[in-house]
C-alpha cells in the first residue's frame, strides 16, 4: 500500500502510522494509538525488571523453639531456592533487650545453617534498640545445594504388596491346600 494511502487510512481512524521494520522492502508499518503503545511497552518493561527483586521476611524470636527454628529455616531455604532474598528479623521484647547476645546467637545459627543456599550480605546488625536484621541473598544456582523437597522425596517403594502393608489377596491369606481355583 502506498504511503499516502496508509497515512489517509490512519487519519480516518484517528490513529497513528508507525514504522515497525524500516529496513524491510517495503517497510513494515502499523496503524495504532501511539500513546497506548508507549504505555504498554513501559508497563511490560517495568514488570520484567521487577521479577528478580523479590524479597521475603522471616521473623524470629530470641527464645525460639527448635521445631519453630527448623520450620522457619525450611521456609527460608525454599525462598532462597526460588531466587528470592530473605530478610531475617529478630525483635527483642521486654527484658530480652538486656541480653542481646542470645538474639545474635540465634541469627548467626540461622545464617550458618542456610549457608548452603545463600550468604549474608553483611553481618547481623541492630536497627534501633529492638530489631536485629540480616539480609541473605541466594547463591548462584550452580553453587547452591539441592532444594530439600527434591532430596527428601524418594521414589515410591517397589516392594511386594504384603511388605507395603496392603491387604493380601485370597490366595495369599488362605491356608495351604484350601485354595480353590
Amino acid at each position: 500500500m502506498p504511503l499516502t494511502e496508509a497515512l489517509r487510512l490512519a487519519q480516518s481512524k484517528q490513529l497513528d502510522l508507525i514504522e515497525i521494520v524500516p529496513n524491510a522492502t517495503p517497510p513494515v508499518c502499523r496503524i495504532v494509538n501511539y500513546g497506548k503503545l508507549l504505555y504498554e511497552e513501559a508497563k511490560s518493561h517495568k514488570e520484567s525488571r521487577n521479577t528478580g527483586a523479590q524479597m521475603k521476611e522471616i521473623q524470629l524470636s530470641a527464645v525460639i523453639g527448635e521445631h519453630d527454628f527448623a520450620t522457619k529455616l525450611q521456609h527460608a531455604i525454599e525462598f532462597l531456592c526460588a531466587d528470592m532474598k530473605v530478610r531475617v528479623k529478630l525483635r527483642f521484647k521486654g527484658r530480652q533487650k538486656a541480653h542481646k547476645e542470645f538474639g545474635f546467637d540465634v541469627v548467626n545459627r540461622f545464617v550458618k545453617e542456610a549457608a548452603a543456599y545463600g550468604q549474608a550480605d553483611a553481618p547481623p546488625k541492630m536497627l534501633g534498640d529492638r530489631d536485629l536484621n540480616v539480609m541473605i541473598s541466594p547463591l548462584p544456582r550452580n553453587k547452591r545445594g539441592k532444594p530439600p523437597r527434591e532430596a527428601s522425596n524418594p521414589p515410591p517403594p517397589t516392594a511386594p504388596p504384603a511388605a507395603r502393608g496392603e491387604p493380601k489377596t485370597t490366595a495369599e491369606s488362605a491356608p495351604p491346600g484350601l485354595v480353590s481355583s
